[in-house]
């Protein structure tokens, strides 16, 4: 199946999204977001536990691929990979600090924000740690890069039209 639809979808509705006049103004682009980032990350959630059921056995190990199937050099380079991920997801501290900063409010004001940010960022990593553990239990050493087509089916196609048409959204706002 070719992606070539997706990228001219994707590049006209970015054409048409920037003639929007005063468009980081749009106070409710942030929920968009959200909705989308939850809605492809449950459907990989989903499809991921769905792989596992149907395996029937975790294929995945408590210490990550094995030094067989790759140096240690290569697990090693492979684990620093893994944590410039992780800190690339977590790509909002830059603004956080600003947010935080900006909040010169009584404190209980301060102080309900920062339990907020702790919560959701909680509430993140506990989702996206999921996807991740439920991505390697479902496919092991063999985990592809993009999980949404890494299944091995693509049906039902609705599904993942879903999940990439909620990425589109998601990311129009930040190019």
């Amino acid at each position: 199946m070719s992606s070539n639809p997706y990228m001219i979808m994707f590049g006209v509705t970015e054409i048409l999204l920037s003639t929007i006049k005063d468009f980081h103004q749009i106070w409710w682009l942030s929920t968009v977001a959200a909705i989308m980032s939850f809605t492809y990350s449950s459907i990989g959630l989903a499809l991921g536990i769905i792989q596992v059921a149907a395996n029937g056995v975790f294929k995945g190990s408590l210490t990550g691929i094995s030094i067989g199937a790759v140096t240690q050099t290569q697990k090693i380079w492979r684990t620093f990979q893994a944590l410039g991920d992780i800190a690339f997801a977590y790509s909002y501290s830059v603004v956080l600090i600003e947010i935080q900063d900006t909040v010169r409010s009584p404190p209980a004001e301060s102080k309900t924000m920062k339990n907020a940010t702790r919560i959701s960022i909680a509430v993140t990593t506990t989702f996206y740690m999921l996807c991740g553990c439920m991505g390697y239990a479902a496919f092991g050493d063999a985990a592809p890069g993009n999980l949404l087509t890494g299944f091995g089916f693509y049906n039902p196609f609705w599904l993942l039209d879903v999940a990439n048409a909620a990425i589109v959204v998601l990311f129009h706002k930040d190019i």
